[in-house]
């Protein structure tokens, strides 16, 4: 495992979560449920994702290197520009909409699996899944990626969780989205470069 690979990959998928719809959804269920609870379901779906994310990043690092550094530029540039045009209030709405399927009394078993369902079900396809595949790709190293991203997307999960609307009056979302927009064109550039070379 790659120290540096992990660190790289933790910083960009934990700068692209944090605005993300399932980060206020895990906010939202962890004002209404023991966090604890919400957050070992959020954490297993997230496990699910960075395998399919990594699985499918092993798969596509096996093509050529050119073309996959050109791909991954490319998805990165997609990727800046989606969070840079994304609204803030929108994200927001969405992460309360999804969390809002979970209502009522429920035991803690309930909460858990309530949780792990919303996640599971709306980060399939997302941002931050697609930019794990797409760094398992780059960098051939998929247990490096895989552990860097589910460290970043559980620490998200477990502030979204705690500290979650406290943050939020600290750390506008707007805010969030820019600099996770301006991380993505960087490594964008890098990609390109490392494909023309």
């Amino acid at each position: 495992m790659d120290l540096a690979i992990v660190l790289t990959v933790f910083g960009v998928i934990f700068v692209g979560e944090l605005p993300d719809k399932t980060a206020v959804a895990s906010l939202v269920l962890g004002a209404r449920y023991p966090p604890l609870a919400v957050w070992c379901g959020v954490a297993g779906a997230f496990l699910i994702h960075v395998v399919v994310a990594c699985a499918a990043g092993g798969f596509v690092s096996a093509l050529p290197h050119r073309p996959v550094e050109l791909i991954t530029s490319a998805l990165f540039l997609v990727g800046a520009v989606l969070l840079w045009r994304a609204d803030a209030a929108e994200a927001f709405e969405e992460g309360e909409e999804e969390a809002a399927t979970v209502t009522g009394v429920r035991t803690t078993r309930q909460v858990v699996l309530a949780s792990f369902g919303v996640v599971l079900v709306a980060e399939f396809g997302d941002l931050t899944q697609i930019l794990t595949a797409t760094l398992a790709a780059r960098y051939h190293d998929p247990l490096s990626v895989g552990v860097g991203a589910l460290l970043a997307l559980w620490t998200v999960a477990g502030l979204a969780v705690v500290f979650g609307r406290n943050l939020l009056k600290v750390i506008p979302l707007r805010r969030v989205q820019q600099i996770a927009a301006v991380a993505l064109v960087v490594l964008a550039i890098v990609s390109a470069v490392n494909a023309l070379r």
